[in-house]
């Protein structure tokens, strides 16, 4: 008798091979030994989990030099039905890579995404004083091009992965300008609840303002505050139906099923108009969201129980 093995899940990534969020999710042990479909944007990996084709997306949500990716907050915050279920970071850095024979003294022309060139400047201009940009779709299509003889570049910057798909001089390694750079990628499936609270937990979600008025962000932010929440993430973004009207995308310490985290979201709730929940999930590096005592679960069940008993008429002890 045979046992059918379970169905293969499928993967969306920014392609193609190479990348750095194929790195990302080469991180992620579930996905070990599945299909990985590249796709070309944020928006065909999200479509992707919306309508069934694949089971999760890797995408990159923030990065240490650059700050949020707009288009991914954009896009998590005007397509509905997805949820958060994991963070992954990557180091970024940079090779330089040519055709097989090219040396570092026959580059003029430098192929590259213009993130990754600005990333990069000081050791160009370092070691290739004289050189001109060719700026690139992608830091991958920038190498590519070489390969294919489209582009007329004799180098391209591209990430390390580059070397394991294509057969690529490496002319220089390590060349990004600072070395402590990482890309925070999130991955992102259908609907689902959120995996069970570890105590290194982070909660994604994006709020808006009810209106515009003095302290209205501070009435936002006190959502958190008042009860012990750290917030590690906000940025705004705008809305886009008219000027001056703002969302904000916010990371905040802790999972939803702990006490102060979900008494703030039903504050949060009560102020603001929309509040979009992206999910709660372990954090990457495993850091154990600390907070004052006054704060803990127990507190504020306690505090419940306190009401309770004042309502129901029971006599105080």
């Amino acid at each position: 008798m045979t046992v059918d093995s379970a169905p293969r899940r499928t993967y969306s990534y920014l392609g193609p091979a190479g990348t750095f969020t194929e790195a990302a999710l080469a991180q992620v042990a579930e996905a070990r030994d599945q299909i990985w479909r590249p796709v070309r944007n944020v928006g065909e990996a999200l479509a992707d989990v919306v309508e069934g084709r694949s089971d999760a997306a890797m995408i990159a949500i923030e990065n240490s030099i650059d700050g949020g990716v707009s288009t991914a907050q954009d896009a998590l915050a005007t397509t509905p039905g997805l949820r958060i279920v994991g963070e992954y970071l990557v180091r970024v850095n940079f090779v330089l890579v040519a055709r097989p024979g090219t040396r570092l003294e026959d580059v003029s022309l430098v192929a590259a995404h213009p993130v990754a060139y600005a990333q990069c400047l000081r050791w160009l201009t370092a070691h290739l004083p004289e050189h001109a940009h060719l700026p690139a779709a992608s830091n991958v299509a920038s190498a590519v091009g070489i390969i294919d003889g489209v582009s007329e570049a004799q180098a391209a910057i591209a990430p390390p992965g580059i070397l394991e798909h294509y057969d690529l001089e490496l002319l220089a390694e390590e060349i990004g300008d600072n070395t402590n750079a990482v890309t925070r990628f999130v991955l992102v499936s259908r609907t689902v609840a959120p995996p069970a609270p570890t105590g290194a937990d982070k909660t994604s979600l994006i709020a808006e303002l009810p209106d515009d008025h003095p302290g209205a962000l501070l009435e936002l932010l006190e959502q958190f505050s008042t009860r012990g929440i750290n917030l590690s993430l906000i940025e705004s973004r705008p809305i886009g139906d008219e000027l001056g009207r703002y969302r904000f995308v916010i990371d905040a310490d802790g999972h939803i099923e702990d006490e102060r985290m979900a008494d703030a979201l039903l504050g949060l709730r009560r102020f603001s108009p929309k509040v979009t929940y992206l999910g709660s999930y372990p954090r990457a590096d495993r850091a154990i969201v600390r907070y004052p005592d006054r704060y803990s679960d127990d507190v504020f069940v306690e505090a419940r129980d306190w009401l309770r008993a004042l309502i129901s008429g029971e006599p105080e002890a």
